[in-house]
């Protein structure tokens, strides 16, 4: 809960040692370990991030908060492919309900598409959503 509340204020390092704290008290379960590659994610350390996700997800591979971030990651690097394949996942683990992961889902898509034909673009004009209970969508700048 705190960490979460700080990293909605933006102070993403206290979020980090807050959700440490939480992996001390409570151990590294997936919730823990989403929420750590969610403040390294924020704090742009990509390949922490994605070791976090992937840690959460051996331990629950059905963890759509997990998916869900690492899809985020994974376009963010560019790695389109993988990245609609994970939010597909997430997606049908969902059943479909979430509208963030539907629109994620439907960016990777069309990157990968785009992606398989021409060079691949630039991932510089989207931003990360935080939407407040550990989670993001992928947005395009305006």
């Amino acid at each position: 809960m705190v960490g979460r509340r700080l990293m909605a204020a933006g102070d993403n390092e206290l979020a980090l040692k807050a959700f440490y704290r939480a992996a001390a008290d409570h151990g590294l379960t997936p919730e823990v370990l989403t929420a750590i590659g969610s403040a390294n994610m924020q704090l742009g350390r990509l390949q922490q991030a994605e070791g976090d996700f992937r840690a959460a997800l051996e331990k629950e591979p059905t963890s759509v908060p997990a998916l869900n971030n690492l899809g985020v990651l994974l376009m963010e690097k560019g790695s389109y492919p993988e990245a609609r394949e994970t939010f597909r996942r997430a997606f049908a683990l969902d059943s479909g309900h979430s509208d963030l992961i539907r629109e994620n889902l439907r960016r990777a898509i069309a990157l990968s598409q785009k992606s398989s034909y021409s060079q691949p673009r630039e991932v510089s004009n989207f931003e990360l959503v935080p939407q407040g209970d550990g989670t993001y969508l992928l947005r395009a700048k305006k």
